[in-house]
């Protein structure tokens, strides 16, 4: 007998095993009439539309490497998992091997029921495929974390998950968390994220394969010069006021030149000097002015450590070394 005879006898004996195990569920399954059905198997409730991980798996480029799970209505036998070859390629009931990398899922879905159609194997086949692990589309985390890089999104993944896979977050993040989805960049999801993680269970979202998360970092606020605890201080948003600053600064000292205090501000055009008298503010006669972020609070001295601190430039450097603290509202 020939290899495609030999071939034939077995898809036919395949079909025939499939149709009777089919004519089986059917005996013995309770008479119903015209009202509502009962729900379909399991194999098919992970195909329902209905599905959020369904819905996220919709439409996404499969690649090698990939674990899928494909289903056939109606068919349970025909339910198979499989990975993605090096070739591209995976194995099928029915109709061997398949090369579906490069293709998307709705793709995919497409040949196999063409294939099972025109090999008369399944009438009006019903092809669902659900990615599992995607090996091709890793999840790009970028920003303000111990690890940025891509990290492979296997099964289901949630925005924490990724984050503690990255080495957890800096001390320079901010808590803003921006996730965006490939293939639709416009759809940009927003999270603020609490002081404890622990128990900020509402912003712990699924992640999906493909995606990029991004994490600010959090503008910083120096203060130098004669303070008692000269710091840099991160803020989330630029609520930070001159007197708040001094205050987390410690506060001046004896030897402060109040009347000569500045802000040093980043402009496209250089550095702005704004000069405050400080002890104005301090006695509520002059207005408490907002510090935005990366300004630095100059207090000067004693003639001496002015001198030190003569140039904006020299304010500037002295800031770079100073310990930054989270500012916690």
């Amino acid at each position: 007998m020939s290899g495609r005879n030999r071939r034939f006898l077995l898809r036919s004996l395949y079909v025939f095993l499939v149709a009777s195990s089919s004519l089986q569920l059917l005996a013995q399954a309770p008479a119903t009439g015209p009202g509502p059905q009962p729900a379909p198997a399991s194999a098919n409730e992970a195909a329902s539309p209905q599905s959020p991980r369904l819905l996220a798996n919709s439409n996404v480029k499969l690649g090698v490497g990939d674990l899928i799970d494909i289903t056939v209505y109606g068919v349970p036998d025909l339910l198979t998992k499989t990975r993605i070859s090096g070739s591209g390629d995976v194995y099928f009931p029915l109709i061997d091997y398949v090369h579906i990398a490069d293709l998307t899922t709705d793709e995919a879905q497409e040949l196999i029921q063409k294939r099972l159609e025109d090999g008369g194997f399944v009438r009006g086949p019903h092809v669902s495929i659900f990615v599992d692990e995607s090996a091709s589309q890793a999840i790009m985390m970028v920003g303000e974390v111990g690890h940025p890089g891509p990290y492979p999104a296997i099964g289901e993944r949630r925005l924490f998950d990724l984050i503690s896979a990255a080495g957890g977050l800096t001390d320079k993040a901010g808590r803003l968390v921006t996730i965006e989805h490939r293939g639709d960049p416009a759809q940009k999801v927003e999270l603020q994220l609490s002081q404890n993680l622990a128990e900020d269970t509402q912003n712990n979202v699924d992640v999906y394969p493909g995606d990029t998360i991004i994490v600010s970092r959090a503008g910083i606020i120096y203060v130098v010069g004669d303070v008692n605890h000269p710091s840099g201080f991160l803020i989330e948003d630029n609520s930070l006021s001159v007197l708040k600053a001094l205050a987390l600064a410690g506060g001046s000292t004896r030897t402060s030149a109040l009347t000569k205090t500045r802000i040093l501000r980043q402009t496209p055009n250089g550095v702005q000097e704004i000069p405050i008298n400080l002890k104005k503010v301090l006695y509520a006669k002059a207005p408490d002015l907002p510090l935005v972020k990366g300004d630095i609070l100059f207090i000067p001295g004693s003639g001496a450590k002015a001198a030190a601190y003569r140039t904006a430039d020299a304010a500037m450097s002295v800031s770079t070394a100073l310990a930054v603290v989270a500012v916690h509202p």
